[in-house]
């Protein structure tokens, strides 16, 4: 089951209101869609975009079972397409705008290879809309290629040696599954890198999965529609997992003369909350205000 992170932070700073509308541009599970729902009552719409199929149809039965369709409208799309998805439903106004850029746990149940702990197709995307896979990516890129995905979106400190294994190893055999990249990355490094607290797949990982959704670029892209159609006075929030994400949003925020930054640092999750959810431990929130 999928834990939301920053619920009660997201609610203190968005400060959701009867009769607000909001867009949750990463459904999920529903976690944050449903707690603002519950202070949007009773006249207050919500739109959610997932891109991920399986996602929405699971949103769906829930909303159903909670009896908001009249209130809550699903949309399968790439939260980099918010701005024509709201003015696609005429939705206006809108009080705030929530991203949440983590992976759900759901996902990771989907033998997406989005995990390097258990051995699944090497895959990473996350709708089957995308032609792009990791696996095309590890066997088909040059090496050059491979070497700055690895820096750029994992700033992984050992990129080339991954990079000139990886292409050594699919010379003799296709890589396709999470395991055989594991195994390349742990023969690739130096054994005082597996000793450090995080996987020494852990950058590879992130840098694909980047690289597979092309997830920078979708940040700016959704960042920029959402400060176009949120109301004067709107909220947009961005939960990250990550150093290059959390820049990406920071610096957004900072070079918009229509924003004003409400977090002067990012909001992290309480000690509690990260023993409760250990996913939450790596999560950043920032809120910005428009003017």
């Amino acid at each position: 089951m999928h834990i939301p992170v920053l619920t009660e932070k997201i609610l203190e700073y968005t400060d959701p209101k009867p009769n607000e509308n909001f867009i949750d541009c990463t459904g999920g599970g529903g976690g944050h869609t449903f707690q603002i729902a519950e202070r949007t009552a009773p006249k207050g719409k919500i739109l959610v975009l997932d891109w991920d199929a399986k996602a929405i149809a699971v949103l769906k039965n829930e909303v159903a079972k909670r009896k908001l369709q009249n209130r809550i409208t699903l949309v399968q799309e790439n939260f980099a397409h918010v701005q024509d998805v709201a003015r696609q439903y005429a939705f206006q106004p809108i009080a705030g705008i929530l991203f949440d850029l983590g992976f759900s746990s759901d996902q990771l149940e989907r033998e997406r290879g989005l995990s390097f702990q258990k051995d699944e197709i090497l895959d990473m995307r996350y709708s089957d809309e995308n032609p792009i896979t990791a696996q095309k990516i590890v066997n088909y890129s040059s090496r050059n290629e491979l070497e700055r995905i690895l820096e750029e979106y994992g700033e992984e400190q050992f990129a080339e040696k991954i990079a000139q294994a990886i292409v050594q190893n699919r010379r003799e055999k296709p890589i396709t599954r999470t395991a055989q990249l594991v195994a390349i990355i742990q023969n690739a490094t130096p054994k005082s890198y597996h000793t450090k607290k995080i996987n020494p797949a852990t950058k590879t990982f992130q840098a694909l999965r980047i690289a597979t959704n092309n997830e920078l670029k979708n940040i700016a892209q959704g960042l920029k529609g959402a400060q176009n159609i949120v109301a004067p006075n709107g909220k947009i929030a961005v939960i990250s997992f990550h150093s290059i994400e959390d820049r990406i949003v920071k610096e957004f925020f900072k070079s918009q003369e229509s924003l004003r930054a409400i977090t002067k640092k990012p909001i992290t999750p309480s000690d509690m909350e990260i023993k409760n959810n250990s996913r939450a431990r790596s999560a950043k929130l920032r809120v910005a205000i428009k003017l």
